[in-house]
């Protein structure tokens, strides 16, 4: 999958959609059950026209261009374009979200990116779908824009569990307190959070704890805190682990980076592309007046990670 920043003003991209696509428009935050069933309708249809499938996105997502307290994200963005690399997709176009794309009129977006730029064929959205200046545009003037100028537009139905919306916003709920198995539920699959491994200030290797070092932006929904946790990328199998989510306040930290104590791991590790699975919540982020209290603690969450994988 390729990832494409902004609109196709280069010759190579533009060339990707000399004969169209099919493309579907949305923040795809979390691509829970519900984007994925729209996934499978898009890669499908894809696969019957032989055009590429296309996500339009935005960066940034237009919650956090309007609102002071936007909702925090599911995902960062690696880990969104790794998922939609896994579900197949083709391409990714992030539009840049500033105040000339918010006062855009949805038909001239129309107009402009999805049959001018991207010469779409067929067009999924979801059924709750709003885009355009002032949120005006919806399904049926992409209907009705659609039927003049060949572009099919079609519609999926919101899918439920237990009863209830599958939506992002319940998942960020659930990650929020912590309630790793719910939020897995909606997914789809296991959460996972991804990076290279860097260089960070060494303080776990020097009480004992050696730890794999991701930066992870300000904002992602899950709880700051330990977590028991399954590792991808450092060996031929899967690692376990203990891994602490946060600032690290006992150092005053001012990042956001996820810190995996890997059990049974010396190797060297810088570079490498790793996936960290939050399997389990252990505890909340908290402040230690030592680092010999935090080792204690390190040593006790650490055991408990061990019980939860050994059950």
């Amino acid at each position: 999958m390729k990832l494409i920043r902004g609109l196709l003003h280069n010759a190579a991209n533009s060339n990707k959609f000399i004969n169209g696509c099919v493309a579907s428009i949305g923040n795809f935050d979390g691509l829970h059950l519900g984007h994925q069933k729209l996934l499978t309708h898009l890669i499908q249809k894809s696969n019957e026209l032989k055009l590429p499938s296309t996500i339009i996105s935005f960066e940034p997502l237009p919650s956090e261009f309007f609102r002071s307290s936007p909702p925090k994200r599911i995902y960062p963005l690696r880990d969104k374009i790794r998922l939609l690399k896994q579900l197949g997709v083709n391409y990714s176009m992030n539009l840049r979200f500033n105040q000339q794309l918010a006062n855009m009129d949805a038909k001239d977006f129309v107009q402009q990116v999805l049959l001018k730029q991207l010469k779409v064929h067929y067009l999924v959205v979801g059924d709750d779908f709003r885009f355009g200046k002032q949120r005006k545009g919806d399904f049926q003037l992409l209907q009705s824009m659609g039927n003049k100028a060949g572009m099919v537009v079609r519609d999926t139905p919101t899918c439920y569990n237990d009863d209830k919306r599958i939506s992002s916003s319940r998942i960020r709920e659930y990650l929020a307190t912590g309630n790793i198995k719910a939020s897995n539920q909606l997914l789809g699959s296991p959460y996972q959070l991804s990076g290279r491994v860097r260089h960070g200030n060494k303080r776990g290797r020097m009480i004992g704890f050696p730890t794999l070092n991701l930066r992870m932006p300000d904002t992602i929904a899950p709880a700051h805190g330990v977590y028991a946790v399954r590792i991808t990328g450092l060996a031929d199998k899967t690692l376990t682990g203990v891994a602490s989510l946060g600032k690290n306040p006992t150092v005053a930290g001012k990042e956001v980076r996820l810190e995996t104590y890997v059990f049974d791991y010396n190797d060297n590790a810088y570079g490498k592309y790793v996936c960290i699975q939050l399997d389990k919540f252990l505890r909340p982020e908290q402040y230690f007046k030592s680092f010999d209290a935090l080792k204690q603690q390190i040593d006790k969450d650490a055991n408990t990670a061990l019980q939860y994988y050994e059950r």
